[in-house]
């Protein structure tokens, strides 16, 4: 960046930098993740609640193990505190997990994201002192404006040419965290969608004639079909697509810690 004075230019060392921009982009990307996220626990606590003395077999090991209740596999996937009725009437408290620490640990991530702040292309303040002719209090005075009309009441104080890429880190720990939950969420989903029962008609060389119970399963369109060869299948294409999107966002991570891992010394361009 620079200015003319006495018909010459003269740099002051400003570069163009769109961290504080990431930082915003981040913030706010979370925050619309953890009204969402809020939704689908609310849904799920709803469902536990709704189906919390239903009896189904319970598995280990994906084998057969001893009986559950679909509302208390439910609550494997979130965090909730439901009073449970069993099949012998005993009333106990279930502390569960998952999508709850998911919330817990994206809602500090997104409190802990702080604003770059007016720093110029190694961190320092010099290019604004020489705006400010030296004056220090106005230049801190000038960062601590842009951050208040950015939303931000904490700056970083010590940053290089961008915020630090450990923020990144710090911010797709919890995010691959919920890749995980998600998978794992999904996966069950397939796995009940397997656990029919199946009628066939033996005359008619296996054909199945009718499945006349299952676990759990998708949605199902009125026009939808398995395959042009499998009619009747009912794939659980909803959550295959979760398990896919799950796993991208769950090696994300690794790729931030490779990033912060290679930034020397004021910055380079391995994050790009």
């Amino acid at each position: 960046m620079g200015f003319c004075t006495s018909a010459r230019l003269e740099s002051i060392g400003l570069t163009l930098d769109d961290s504080n921009a990431d930082l915003i982009f981040m913030r706010t990307g979370l925050t619309y993740l953890l009204k969402s996220l809020a939704v689908l626990i609310s849904r799920l606590s709803a469902f536990a609640a709704q189906y919390r003395a239903l009896p189904t077999l319970g598995f280990t090991h994906f084998q057969p193990a001893r009986f559950t209740t679909v509302g208390k596999r439910a609550t494997l996937w979130i965090q909730v505190h439901l009073y449970i009725t069993n099949t012998l009437d005993r009333t106990y408290v279930l502390h569960v997990q998952e999508l709850l620490w998911d919330l817990r640990n994206i809602k500090r991530a997104r409190d802990d994201i702080g604003f770059r702040g007016v720093k110029g292309p190694t961190g320092t303040q010099a290019s604004f002192l020489v705006l400010f002719d030296g004056d220090h209090d106005k230049v801190e005075e000038l960062e601590k404006l842009v951050a208040t009309r950015s939303g931000f009441q904490y700056i970083y104080p010590v940053t290089s040419q961008t915020y630090s890429r450990k923020i990144d880190i710090d911010v797709l720990a919890p995010l691959a965290s919920l890749g995980a939950t998600a998978h794992k969420i999904a996966t069950d989903l397939r796995l009940l969608a397997n656990l029919k029962v199946v009628l066939f008609d033996a005359d008619a060389n296996s054909d199945m004639i009718d499945i006349i119970g299952q676990e759990v399963e998708e949605p199902w369109e009125s026009t939808q079909i398995g395959s042009s060869a499998m009619a009747y299948k009912r794939n659980p294409i909803l959550s295959e697509r979760v398990c896919s999107l799950s796993r991208h966002l769950m090696v994300l991570h690794q790729n931030a810690l490779m990033s912060s891992s290679v930034q020397w010394f004021e910055r380079t361009f391995d994050d790009r």
